[in-house]
């Protein structure tokens, strides 16, 4: 998973939307499920599942609690109504709700099938303050578009999740289903009706499906074939817009990967959002083996929207390497009600978004001081968090209090471990051996089939690289000493370096000093856990204030856009007063707005780099 700022401006199944035909054997009948889009009622859409036979006694149907790449608990119970369990002849059988996420049916013999309504989480993530991340969420805008994040729609039941599935979807038919789920060929009715198949629930999970009007772009990267699909609500883009720079962007992939593979076809689905209030507020991506969900503001110039696609797909493709391929038992065998975390999420999320940097210097996409800058960015964001916490403890307990706070740091301190660890390596193999190479040994031995025991995996990485690797372990990743990064920049003939530059009053350069807090009525703050400039600084604000007026103005989304742009043209000799919301008190800031500056640390060369420094860096960023 893949999560940005929103910025004020199993068996994997390696088949496409092609037909596939699978076949099922009688003692192997699969779990049919219907969801009709064709019907929708208040902006619910009902489903049907008819399990099949089940022997005598009580039998329970679920909805995930959380599934697998979002580190959270979202609950998707709690979008679900007036489900409905009915026998073979079509009377109701008594239901108990148990919790959120489970309904209890009594009599699991006489069970014909159940039924329900679910409504999409879209519409709620403006009103809800721990809203479902939206690449994992759900929309239903009748006649128009329909995101399937299937886990929202479909349940299981009780020791039935390695059943097959067969999955009806109904659907108005003037919109096409874009999808990795294999589909059966259908030789009548087939309007406005497709039938996918999975070979258990996971597969139904893993592969999400978009219903739109909206274009699409197929290109070949070496065997494997994207589908690029891009549903735009305005038409501010298609898919044409962006498949040159995702093409160039995964074929840098796959060459920087070399062996590794994962799939035969992948699949792009991009929900342009409108920034609506029932629209999608959260952007990023979510993972899945043969496919992405990603969701960006519509708004955004293409330049930037291009580079967004860049950062995140990249991210998201990567994927396929870890944990899609190299997992462990609680990833392969997730328990979608009771879960239970691995260890490895320094791997996991830490390991793709450093390759997801690392390719882009590798294969000249980026210059070293773009990479450098990156690196940088990462190391400052990192502060934000608990940098003495043990990164396996937090990964086994990121659901749970005070670890999950610390989440995000995957992305920043994960991607730095992994820096440290691919440096380290390449200097105890002379260059020859990294963390790309460390990832194609453990493909050899683990893919999507074969799991790895949770705490076997330190162990086997020390056996095929080098006895230092443990203490590293011991020290910085299982242990909770910080990394000295400027050590392992050394080995690499690289320093830092701290100057003064100039900023703008709310953002500095792309990288905003404030955001916006959808569950809290648009309200405007300040952003924690970076470096403020001097403009915010030198008038008394603090990461977490909420901006509630500027001089006359009262501070929402709307009015802060236009003070932006007018204060790119501000005096410094402008008197400005900024009252905040700073906990339960209003504080009144006061003075001039000044020239705004930002204390900037850089990565830099060291004045003097030995051959074996220059050679150990060529190696690391080339090799």
């Amino acid at each position: 998973m893949k999560k940005m700022i929103a910025l004020l401006g199993g068996l994997a199944l390696s088949y496409g939307c092609g037909s596939t035909q699978v076949l099922v054997t009688e003692e192997d009948k699969p779990v049919q499920a219907q969801i009709d889009l064709v019907n929708v009622v208040d902006d619910r859409v009902g489903v049907v599942v008819d399990p099949g036979p089940f022997p005598p006694g009580s039998v329970t149907f679920f909805i995930p609690e959380t599934v697998p790449g979002t580190y959270s608990i979202d609950n998707y119970g709690q979008y679900v109504e007036a489900l409905k369990a009915f026998d073979y002849s079509g009377a109701e059988i008594p239901v108990t709700r148990d919790g959120m996420n489970a309904w209890v049916i009594a009599d699991g013999k006489a069970l014909d099938k159940v039924t329900y309504l679910v409504n999409d989480t879209y519409d709620t993530e403006t009103d809800k303050k721990d809203a479902v991340f939206s690449p994992a969420g759900t929309n239903i805008v009748a006649d128009e578009t329909f995101m399937l994040n299937l886990h929202g729609f479909v349940g299981y039941f009780e020791g039935y999740k390695e059943q097959p599935y067969e999955l009806e979807i109904l659907a108005p038919e003037r919109l096409t289903a874009s999808t990795s789920l294999p589909r059966k060929v259908l030789t009548e009715n087939a309007a406005g009706r497709d039938v996918f198949v999975a070979r258990r629930y996971f597969e139904v999970i893993d592969n999400p499906v978009l219903y739109a009007s909206s274009t699409e772009e197929s290109f070949q990267i070496s065997d494997i074939t994207v589908n690029l699909r891009v549903y735009s609500p305005n038409g501010a883009y298609d898919a044409a817009d962006l498949r040159g720079r995702m093409q160039e962007m995964m074929q840098a992939q796959k060459a920087f990967l070399g062996d590794i593979d994962g799939t035969r076809e992948y699949s792009i689905l991009l929900h342009l959002s409108s920034m609506a209030p029932d629209e999608a507020q959260g952007f990023g991506a979510l993972e899945h083996h043969t496919s992405t969900v990603v969701v960006l503001p519509e708004q955004m110039p293409r330049a930037n929207l291009e580079q967004a696609m860049v950062d995140v797909v990249s991210h998201e493709f990567f994927h396929i390497v870890t944990p899609l391929n190299v997992h462990s038992k609680e990833i392969h065998y997730f328990d979608y009600n009771n879960p239970k975390m691995s260890k490895h999420l320094w791997m996991y999320e830490g390991t793709t978004e450093y390759f997801a940097n690392l390719f882009q210097i590798n294969q000249g996409l980026i210059d070293e001081a773009d990479f450098y800058g990156r690196l940088m960015d990462k190391m400052q964001g990192s502060k934000a968090y608990a940098d003495e916490m043990s990164f396996t403890t937090m990964s086994r307990n990121i659901l749970e209090d005070p670890y999950k706070e610390n989440y995000a740091n995957v992305y920043e301190k994960g991607a730095l471990i992994n820096m440290a660890l691919d440096i380290r390596l390449r200097e105890l193999s002379h260059g020859e051996k990294g963390v790309l190479w460390l990832m194609k040994k453990l493909s050899d031995t683990y893919d999507v089939n074969t799991p790895f025991e949770d705490d076997a995996l330190i162990d086997e990485i020390v056996a095929l690289t080098y006895p230092e690797i443990r203490d590293f372990f011991d020290t910085h990743v299982t242990g909770n000493t910080p990394i000295d990064y400027r050590e392992y920049l050394a080995k690499v003939g690289l320093t830092t370096a701290q100057s003064r530059e100039e900023s703008g009053y709310f953002l500095n350069g792309e990288v905003p000093y404030i955001d916006v807090d959808p569950s809290e009525d648009n309200a405007i703050f300040i952003r924690e856990g970076i470096e403020l400039n001097s403009f915010l600084k030198d008038l008394g604000a603090q990461g977490g204030d909420v901006i509630k007026k500027i001089d006359d103005t009262a501070i929402n989304l709307d009015a802060i856009r236009p003070i932006i742009g007018q204060s790119f043209a501000w005096d410094p000799q402008r008197e400005i007063t900024m009252v905040v919301l700073r906990g339960e008190e209003e504080v009144l800031l006061e003075g001039t707005v000044g020239k705004p500056t930002v204390a900037v640390e850089r990565i830099l060369p060291l004045e003097t780099v030995s051959e074996a420094q220059a050679a150990l860096r060529q190696a690391w960023l080339k090799g």
